[in-house]
């Protein structure tokens, strides 16, 4: 991937975070030449810049000498390098360092081309800076996790390599790299800014279309289970109300159901006036879900693009300038957004699963079993469902309305970007296990309707699924048949195995 300074997508990203390599397109190192020559007659004017030659945060006021500028920019990565908990996943470590790579490519940072280049060697050579997981309050940008990547450039801490973990100096070495030596500026524009907490929240948001569109899928296959209505998905409903990701969501429902024997079987002479909420209202629901991560998407979207940094260095005039870019506001509201639609998908999912096992509901056997009682079949599975979407319920609190003051009061409002964002793939395997055991349910209640079939779209999702995993006859091991599930949803599988345009992200 070849990172254009300000004009990466979404999908550019998703690339990178799935492991595509990644470095700065050639025409972005003039603007990062000229940024650092900027600081280079910042530095020669002698006068009082924060970042460059003063101490940092409530230390602004300190003024440091000429000869200490680079012992200055060594002693806030190693200082600020103070996280804690479990290492950062990789994936998420690199997505970061790709960001960081765009942010510096802005030419507003005042990095050397060295600096820059060390973060592509890194990412060319397969170097992972183990990262710990807990410590940002999201604001001054994610120092602690930011401050333990630059101390791995500069040959401190520990580094991955592929699944191994080496003392950072002696991963450089074998790759052939020299630690690297911090210029003036260059340790707080490694460790300020918002990659951190973007790039998890990247990384739940890209989970997250995964598990709206298996949830699509799931949704219109426990429809036909419960030989629900298709009516409610009738596009002139949602033209009444207007918003775009219900119609879409009706759209693809009435779609995924088009040409099913079962709809066909009742739809006249049914004596069912209407479906519970969790059919009927799935464009509402899913559709609001839609439009929610939508809307996250478009934020983070222009936050990757931007530089988080701070002071900002504008080249043309020899400034400085010191705001608060780092501040992860838009990125913990877009972390919020994408905790409340994996929240909700799972939760109507939950409620449709619980409604198949109910027969005085759905018209099965009870609890999905042809013999209820010797067996308890799907009575269990739908327990643990109602677990997850609790334990969701409560990550889903949003973390930008919380704040604590740090850095003596100088730093007096923060975003918790960080842990915003970093809930965001606990939650989304939460979700994907719901809709995972959505899916058992409900093939096994269209299994009840044979030889009747479905739509060409949802038979092929049920086959993909009995590929893995039979009818449930009697009471098996069951765990094992949930993991076949969920790692369907978890993979996008599903959604792949499916004849069918369901929309996302766009």
């Amino acid at each position: 991937m070849i990172i254009e300074p300000g004009h990466m997508t979404l999908a550019d990203w998703r690339e990178i975070h799935e492991g595509a390599s990644a470095e700065l397109s050639a025409g972005a190192w003039d603007a990062i030449d000229a940024s650092a020559a900027a600081v280079a007659r910042i530095v020669a004017k002698g006068a009082p810049v924060y970042g460059i030659n003063t101490g940092f945060g409530k230390l602004a006021s300190v003024r440091i000498a000429d000869d200490d500028l680079a012992t200055l920019q060594r002693n806030i990565v190693l200082s600020h390098a103070a996280g804690t908990g479990a290492p950062s996943p990789a994936p998420i470590v690199r997505l970061m360092m790709a960001l960081k790579l765009a942010s510096f490519g802005m030419g507003a940072s005042g990095v050397r081309r060295t600096t820059v280049a060390m973060i592509e060697a890194m990412l060319a050579k397969g170097l992972t800076p183990v990262v710990p997981s807990q410590g940002s309050v999201g604001a001054s940008g994610d120092l602690a996790p930011l401050s333990h990547m630059a101390a791995a450039m500069i040959g401190v801490g520990a580094i991955d390599v592929g699944g191994k973990t080496l003392p950072a100096a002696d991963a450089l070495a074998e790759a052939g790299l020299a630690p690297l030596d911090l210029g003036p500026k260059e340790g707080l524009a490694l460790l300020n800014g918002t990659q951190f907490s973007t790039a998890n929240a990247l990384a739940g948001l890209f989970r997250a279309e995964t598990i709206f569109r298996s949830a699509l899928v799931t949704g219109a296959l426990s429809t036909e289970a419960a030989k629900g209505s298709d009516a409610p998905f009738d596009a002139r409903i949602h033209a009444l109300r207007g918003h775009v990701g219900q119609s879409e969501v009706g759209d693809a429902l009435r779609g995924l159901m088009a040409g099913s024997a079962i709809r066909a079987s009742h739809a006249v002479d049914d004596p069912r006036v209407q479906d519970p909420y969790c059919l009927r209202c799935q464009p509402q629901v899913m559709g609001a879900a839609l439009d929610l991560l939508r809307q996250a998407g478009t934020t983070l979207g222009i936050e990757a693009n931007g530089v988080s940094d701070n002071p900002l260095i504008f080249a043309d005039t020899d400034e400085a300038l010191s705001g608060g870019n780092f501040h992860a506001e838009p990125v913990a509201f877009a972390a919020d957004m994408i905790a409340i639609a994996l929240c909700e998908i799972g939760s109507i999912s939950e409620r449709r699963i619980a409604m198949l096992v109910d027969p005085a509901l759905s018209g099965l056997p009870a609890f999905l079993t042809p013999r209820p009682g010797l067996n308890s079949g799907f009575m269990i599975p739908q327990v643990t469902a109602a677990a997850l979407v609790s334990e969701n319920k409560q990550r889903a609190y949003p973390a930008s309305v919380d704040s604590i003051p740090t850095s003596a009061n100088q730093e007096d409002h923060v975003s918790m970007a960080a842990h915003g964002a970093r809930r965001l793939l606990d939650m989304a395997d939460n979700a994907s296990a719901v809709i995972g055991i959505e899916l058992l349910a409900a093939c096994q209640g269209i299994d009840f309707h044979a030889p009747l079939k479905s739509s060409d779209a949802l038979e092929a999702a049920h086959q993909h699924l009995r590929a893995e995993v039979p009818t449930l006859e009697n009471d098996r091991h069951f765990h094992p048949d949930m993991e076949a599930a969920t790692t369907l949803i978890r993979t996008g599988s599903l959604v792949a195995a499916v004849p069918a345009s369901l929309p996302g992200l766009g």
